[in-house]
């Protein structure tokens, strides 16, 4: 047993030193016993799948800082990041989950490029979590339920019309605010938002309140006087319901209770 406890041990070691020369050869000793040209096998294979897999989720981001930041970056999210799933799906998140905590030289629209480009795979892969409603309720007595493959963006850089050909030096005084939608045509589709709309938008999303009281915390925030902002809002309802944004209403909740959504869409 002793003899066996010692083999298992030895071999547990030699991987975790392979995987850690893998990962980084610069700050990592190889492995002894494996020649070189193996050795760059083994790191191709697998750097090569996590580029390929990034290259594809990031076209823009990749096309936009070029092929080699582009790959010094994947370089370093590979040899620096500890994965929190094992899910090929979901990798994709842990590099934006990265890029927003990891100081990098970067352009600084990068990880808001990264984030909006992710939101499109996010959706199409998630599931709808709708709770119970009434599709005919009343959106001012009732509290409207926003669909859950509808989500209200902001960010500070235009990452819509950020390429190649447009790399912007400074973010624009105004917001980009967006809404992203998975369709009944299982595609995402994105739109522009007025800053009502996307206020509205992102108090259904976190907070379960009557359509009157979303209103009237809206007009509160804004400094509108109630009633400007109720027919505008009543009629954005309205409009978000007919779209299928909104779903319906679901029963009025006693205790105000704020939404904890189980990816966080906003940026």
């Amino acid at each position: 047993m002793p003899e066996l406890l010692h083999k298992h041990e030895s071999l547990h070691d030699q991987l975790h030193t392979l995987a850690g020369y893998v990962r980084d050869p610069q700050r990592h000793a190889p492995p002894p016993g494996i020649e070189a040209r193996r050795l760059a096998v083994y790191r191709q294979l697998f750097l090569g799948n996590i580029t390929a897999l990034l290259s594809g989720a990031f076209p823009v981001l990749s096309e936009s800082l070029g092929a080699q930041r582009w790959q010094a970056l994947v370089e370093a999210f590979y040899a620096e990041h500890r994965s929190q799933t094992p899910l090929f799906t979901e990798v994709a998140g842990e590099f934006v989950g990265y890029l927003e905590h990891t100081p990098a030289d970067l352009p600084e629209w990068a990880a808001e490029l990264a984030h909006y480009e992710w939101v499109e795979t996010a959706l199409l892969l998630g599931e709808d979590r709708d709770a119970d409603h009434d599709p005919e309720g009343d959106l001012l007595d009732g509290v409207p339920l926003l669909s859950a493959t509808a989500w209200p963006l902001a960010y500070a850089w235009p990452v819509a019309d950020i390429g190649p050909e447009h790399l912007p030096d400074a973010a624009p005084e105004a917001p980009t605010l967006l809404l992203a939608r998975r369709g009944d045509d299982q595609q995402v589709h994105f739109s522009r938002l007025a800053p009502l709309a996307h206020g509205l938008l992102v108090s259904l999303q976190q907070w379960q309140l009557t359509g009157r009281e979303h209103l009237q915390a809206l007009a509160e925030i804004s400094g509108v006087a109630p009633e400007i902002i109720h027919p505008q809002g009543l009629a954005l309802l309205q409009a978000l319901r007919d779209q299928g944004v909104v779903l319906g209403t679901r029963p009025v909740c006693a205790n105000l209770r704020r939404l904890s959504p189980a990816i966080r869409p906003t940026h």
